[in-house]
C-alpha cells in the first residue's frame, strides 16, 4: 500500500489539534516509564521513514505516568497528553508467590481451562495463544523434572557412597550406639543426609529457574493465565476498584478541551477497556456534545477471559459496547502475532454479538507487508517483541501507524471511516456462555 493510500487527505473538519489518550497496559509488572522510552524511540524511527515529526517531552495533565507529544503531521500541528493506566502494581502482587505457590497455581489453572472447556474452544481459534497457555505447563513440568532426577541423583549418589563406608572400623560411632547397630545406623544416616542434601540441590535448582524466568517466560505466562483463571473469568476486587479509577479519569477528560479522547488496550488490557468504557456509557458518563471517544484495541487476548464460565461480567460488557454508538471501537492484530487471538472478532467468538451490532471493526496490521523482509526476518521468532510491534515503527507502513493515530490530526473514527474489515477475519461462535450474564 502506498503512502498516498494510507494517509488520506486530511479535511478540515477532521482535524484533531488537542487529544487526550489514554494507555491501558497488558498483563505487565514493568514500571510504565517502559512505554514512555518505547514510545519516544520508535516515534523518532517511524518520524524517520513517514517523513513527520513528533517530539516528547514532561506531561502537563495531573493523573498517572505519561507524557506529551507534540507532532506536526501532514501540515497539522498536534498536541498530545499520554496517560498510562497503572495497574502493574496489581500484577507485581499477583507474582510475588513461592516456587511451591506457582506449582499449585498451574494445577489449578490447567484445571479451570480444561474443565470449563475454554482451552479447547481456544484452540479452535488461534495455535498461537493456545501454545503460549501450554508452554509454561510443558516448562515448569520440564524444570520440576530436571530438579527432581537432579535430587534423586545426588540422594542416591550419597547413599551409596554411605553403604561402602567403613562404618565398623568406627570406634566413636560404635561407643555410641552399639556394635550391633553400626552397620546399619550408618549407612541410614548416610541415604537421610543424601534426601536431605538432593532435596536442597533440587530446589535451588528450581530457584534458578526462577530467577531466569526472563528468559524462559515460564512463571512470567504462568501467572498471566492463572490470574485469569483465579476467580473462573471475573475480576478480583482489587481490579474492580482499579478500573473505577480508570473510568473516573477517563470520564474527567471527556468533560475538558479536547478534540479525540482515545482509550488504547493492548493485550490483556483490551478486555479491560471494555468494561471500562461500557460502565462509563451505561451511566450516562459520556457527554452526548464533547471529544469524539475513540477505542482501539491492540493484540487483544479478550477469549482467554471471555470463554471462562465467571466472565459474565465481561461477556456482558463485550455485547453492551459492540452496540454502542458514542464511541469508535477498532480491533488491530496480526496474525504474525503468536500471543495475540488475530483477528478474531472478539464479541462474535464470544458468542454475544447482538443484532445491531456496529463494532469492532477488525483490521490487520499485516505484519509480513508492513515490515521489510529483512525486519520480518530479523522478528518473526522473537514472539513477545512481535506482541508489541503495534507500538513500534514499521519500515512499511500501512493505514494502521500507531503514531499518527495517537499523534496525528485525524480522530480514529476519521481514520478507518469506510474500511473494510479484514476478509480473514474470524467470526464464529464458539462459546457456549452465549447469552450475557450467563
Amino acid at each position: 500500500m502506498s503512502r498516498e493510500q494510507a494517509q488520506p487527505t486530511v479535511q478540515l473538519a477532521q482535524q484533531v489539534r488537542r487529544r487526550r489518550v489514554f494507555y491501558i497496559p497488558g498483563y505487565d509488572p514493568i514500571h510504565p516509564r517502559r512505554y514512555r522510552e518505547l514510545y519516544r524511540t520508535e516515534a523518532r524511527e517511524q518520524a524517520e521513514i513517514s517523513g513527520y515529526e513528533i517530539a516528547l517531552s514532561h506531561k502537563t495533565t495531573k493523573g498517572p505516568y505519561g507524557w506529551h507529544v507534540n507532532s506536526r503531521i501532514d501540515g497539522v500541528e498536534v498536541d498530545a497528553d499520554f496517560s498510562v493506566l497503572v495497574w502493574s502494581d496489581i500484577v507485581r502482587k499477583s507474582m510475588s508467590t513461592s516456587t511451591a505457590a506457582t506449582y499449585s497455581r498451574l494445577v489449578r489453572t490447567a484445571w479451570v481451562y480444561i474443565s470449563s472447556g475454554a482451552l479447547w474452544r481456544m484452540m479452535r481459534l488461534r495455535k498461537g495463544p493456545v501454545i503460549a497457555a501450554l508452554y509454561p505447563v510443558g516448562m515448569l513440568l520440564l524444570q520440576l523434572f530436571l530438579a527432581v532426577l537432579l535430587a534423586w541423583s545426588v540422594a542416591w549418589s550419597v547413599g551409596l557412597l554411605a553403604s561402602a563406608l567403613p562404618w565398623e572400623r568406627m570406634s566413636l560411632l560404635e561407643r555410641v550406639v552399639g556394635p550391633v547397630m553400626v552397620p546399619v545406623l550408618g549407612p541410614l544416616v548416610g541415604w537421610v543426609l543424601g534426601w536431605a542434601l538432593g532435596t536442597w540441590v533440587g530446589v535451588m535448582l528450581l530457584r534458578w529457574f526462577k530467577r531466569l524466568d526472563r528468559k524462559f517466560y515460564a512463571y512470567y505466562l504462568m501467572h498471566d493465565y492463572a490470574y485469569s483463571a483465579r476467580y473462573r473469568g471475573a475480576n478480583p476486587p482489587e481490579l474492580e476498584a482499579r478500573l473505577t479509577e480508570f473510568a473516573g479519569r477517563i470520564e474527567e477528560a471527556l468533560h475538558q478541551n479536547f478534540d479525540e479522547v482515545l482509550v488504547i488496550g493492548h493485550s490483556s488490557g483490551a478486555h479491560l477497556g471494555v468494561s471500562v468504557l461500557s460502565d462509563l456509557i451505561r451511566a450516562g458518563r459520556v457527554p452526548a456534545v464533547g471529544p469524539a471517544l475513540g477505542f482501539l484495541t491492540l493484540g487483544q487476548v479478550v477469549p482467554m477471559v471471555s470463554f471462562l464460565p465467571g466472565a459474565q461480567r465481561l461477556r456482558a460488557d463485550l455485547r453492551y459496547l459492540s452496540a454502542r454508538d458514542e464511541l469508535t471501537w477498532v480491533d488491530v492484530s496480526a496474525p504474525g502475532d503468536g500471543c495475540a487471538f488475530a483477528l478474531c472478532d472478539p464479541v462474535a467468538v464470544s458468542g454475544v454479538a447482538p443484532e445491531d451490532k456496529r463494532g469492532p471493526l477488525v483490521v490487520s496490521a499485516a505484519f509480513t507487508q508492513t515490515l521489510s523482509p529483512e525486519r520480518w526476518a530479523a522478528l518473526r521468532w522473537r514472539f513477545f517483541r512481535l506482541h508489541f510491534q503495534y507500538l513500534c515503527a514499521f519500515d512499511r507502513p500501512g493505514d494502521y501507524d500507531y503514531f499518527q493515530i495517537t499523534a496525528g490530526p485525524q480522530t480514529l473514527g476519521d481514520r478507518y471511516a469506510g474500511r473494510e474489515p479484514s476478509k480473514s477475519r474470524i467470526e464464529t461462535p464458539l462459546l457456549k456462555y452465549r447469552s450475557a450474564g450467563a
